[in-house]
């Protein structure tokens, strides 16, 4: 086709054939790119009635097709009939007196019809309004026996005592799926599937031979996490305990029929990758495997399913551990008081060879990846590894991998944290092949997604918050904020200018938080370690004695803002005094006058390291360090009890 043509199919695709950069200069996307991203996004037509449409309730929904007579079944069983009126694009529904997933019949077929609330389910409704929370990698927790990875039984016991000190919810990190047969992949953003869980924060019980003990025991002393031995050590006991839980068989039957085709093809590509990567890694992406085994549907992977139906079961028993030990989580987390519980993390996209890939093709971008274009921290650009879904396929497949991914991270919490939650509007697009900077940003169906949270949402009776940080699309805050979702606002970043504001005009439809696991931590940021890490990797950053220079004016101007704030008082403490930035920081937290506080751990702590350091790899100890003391105990100490304390009577006051 020619360029005009090209353009214009791609912007009926919503890719924007032009972007600006951050000093507003506009850059054309290459036909190479249009091209690409057009392949990836799948075929163009739609059907001419989708298998999903959504509105909200109480209000006339919009069809595209003409006016005529209609019949909706609702969820409840309740029919009701009519006409469909004229309407600018073809017709209208009157409005749907309940929310739900309703069946719509008219002369042109049968659909689904999503009918949302108007917003999300809020903290109000939760009875946590002006609450406060902790933020924790679980990784990092500890407990005894644990052998050098943190667990669901773990996370219990850190629940019960944030619960005991007042706290309404507990944030953790993303609990997706990884690959058992690759031991050194981690990232917890960098899942094989947000829908299966993450099987290495399973309780694999008490270690029982002598060289288990004794490679536990190695391991928990350890303050970074070993996640090659760690894991081969978690695997092989999980695998002991599947071979001998015969008395919760009829438990696991259940899950297992229960959880349906989602599950099984999890199991099975979990088996397949350990087949295939494990005679030869080259094989690691499915896409490199002989042709047959990258089909799900194909016979060949029926035969495989019924010639390796044990290894099958064990990975789908895997799953049933897991999200066994996190329902448990969530109800020690209810019955320590907590009225909201788990926020669980939902990762903007997953590896393009994992299992969510491999078994939704069709709803996947196969053969481009997600990342950012180029800005002031990284002029080529940035390729995160990532694929997303197709905003095309999920439309024709009536958004059920988006549906089966947000249940998921629901189902055993009270909340969710959706990363890079501009996603839901645009993502910036990179062929595979293609450098970071010869991307696309390409439109997803904003309304419908929003519209499907809220719904999911009400009936988990879960809050929402969306990771609003970096560069937002002009207009999106205000429209997260009408469908309910929080923001988040994080301290170093909520300034006039050079000057802090005080927390009292922070917005209050936000998570007030002190830092995140991408920015240094309080004690971390007043230390400068931020600064020495960079110098110290050859990372791109401004001159070090200009940054350290400017840092110690940051410190003043901070400091002003706490005092101020009432927060803190006298002259600052010393670049080292961790413990007292930290005091002083959670109290100014305290006062915001955003919905919600959220506290990482670390700065509760007073703990100068971060969790990750973007722009890295293994340069830096990426989700690998561990919490210094015992789930259990690890808020005990008096420093960190008294700053949770003045943490939450700020709250309180507020």
């Amino acid at each position: 086709m020619n360029e005009e043509t090209l353009r214009r199919r791609a912007e009926e695709a919503g890719i924007a054939p032009s972007w600006h950069d951050v000093f507003g200069t506009s850059h054309e996307v290459s036909p190479d790119t249009l091209r690409a991203v057009l392949a990836a996004i799948g075929e163009a037509t739609a059907p001419a009635l989708p298998p999903l449409l959504t509105g909200v309730v109480g209000e006339p929904i919009p069809l595209t097709q003409p006016p005529g007579d209609f019949e909706l079944l609702l969820e409840d069983g309740t029919r009701l009939a009519g006409r469909s009126e004229a309407h600018a694009t073809g017709a209208v529904l009157p409005p749907v007196p309940a929310i739900g997933y309703h069946t719509l019949r008219l002369a042109a077929g049968e659909t689904r019809l999503a009918v949302a609330p108007p917003r999300c389910f809020g903290l109000a409704e939760a009875g946590a309004l002006g609450s406060w929370g902790l933020a924790v990698q679980l990784y990092a927790l500890r407990r005894a026996g644990d052998g050098g990875i943190g667990d669901f039984r773990a996370l219990a016991e850190f629940v019960r005592a944030a619960g005991a000190q007042g706290a309404a919810a507990v944030a953790i990190s993303p609990v997706h799926a990884q690959f058992a047969a690759d031991v050194g992949h981690f990232s917890p953003y960098a899942p094989s599937s947000r829908v299966a869980m993450n099987a290495l924060h399973a309780d694999p019980g008490a270690p029982t031979t002598p060289e288990e003990v004794a490679e536990a025991a190695r391991l928990e002393a350890l303050t970074l996490i070993d996640w090659p031995a760690a894991s081969t050590l978690r695997l092989d006991m999980l695998r002991r305990c599947f071979g001998a839980d015969a008395k919760n068989q009829k438990k696991f039957n259940a899950f297992r029929r229960s959880a349906g085709a989602a599950l099984e093809l999890h199991a099975r590509f979990e088996a397949l990758h350990a087949r295939h990567f494990g005679a030869d890694q080259r094989h690691w992406h499915w896409r490199d495997w002989p042709a047959a085994y990258r089909d799900p549907q194909s016979p060949e992977i029926a035969a495989f399913a019924r010639d390796n139906a044990s290894e099958i079961a064990f990975h789908a028993w895997l799953q049933w551990r897991a999200e066994s030990g996190m329902a448990e989580a969530q109800a020690a987390a209810r019955a320590a008081g907590m009225p909201i519980g788990l926020i669980a993390d939902l990762a903007v996209g997953t590896d393009s060879g994992g299992s969510h890939a491999w078994s939704r093709q069709d709803q996947m971008l196969i053969g481009a990846s997600i990342g950012a274009p180029p800005d002031l921290l990284s002029r080529e650009g940035q390729n995160w590894g990532l694929v997303a879904f197709s905003p095309g396929g999920l439309v024709r497949h009536g958004f059920g991998a988006f549906l089966e991914m947000l249940r998921a991270a629901l189902r055993h919490a009270g909340g969710v944290r959706i990363d890079h939650v501009m996603g839901l509007s645009r993502l910036w697009v990179v062929p595979d092949g293609a450098p970071a900077s010869a991307g696309a940003y390409l439109r997803f169906p904003l309304t419908d997604l929003l519209r499907l949270v809220a719904l999911e949402s009400w009936r988990h009776r879960a809050i929402v918050l969306g990771e609003d940080l970096g560069t937002v699309p002009e207009g999106f805050r205000e429209r997260l904020q009408e469908a309910g979702l929080l923001g988040m606002r994080v301290l170093m970043f909520e300034r006039a200018g050079e000057r802090f504001l005080p927390p009292r005009e922070w917005p209050r439809a936000a998570a007030a938080m002190s830092s995140t696991h991408d920015l240094p931590t309080i004690a971390g940021w007043w230390a400068g370690r931020d600064i020495d890490w960079r110098a110290e990797l050859g990372l791109p950053a401004p001159d070090v004695a200009w940054a350290r220079g400017e840092r110690a004016a940051e410190r003043d101007r901070l400091w002003q803002a706490l005092c101020e704030s009432g927060a803190a008082s006298g002259a600052p403490p010393e670049p080292a005094a961790g413990d007292a930035i930290a005091d002083a920081a959670l109290a100014h937290l305290g006062r915001a006058g955003c919905e919600l506080a959220l506290i990482p751990v670390e700065d509760a702590l007073g703990l100068p390291e971060q969790p990750n350091l973007p722009g890295t790899t293994d340069q830096h100890p990426n989700w690998r360090r561990r919490l210094p003391g015992p789930a259990a105990t690890l808020l005990d100490a008096p420093p960190v009890r008294g700053r949770l304390a003045a943490l939450a009577q700020a709250r309180r006051a507020g």
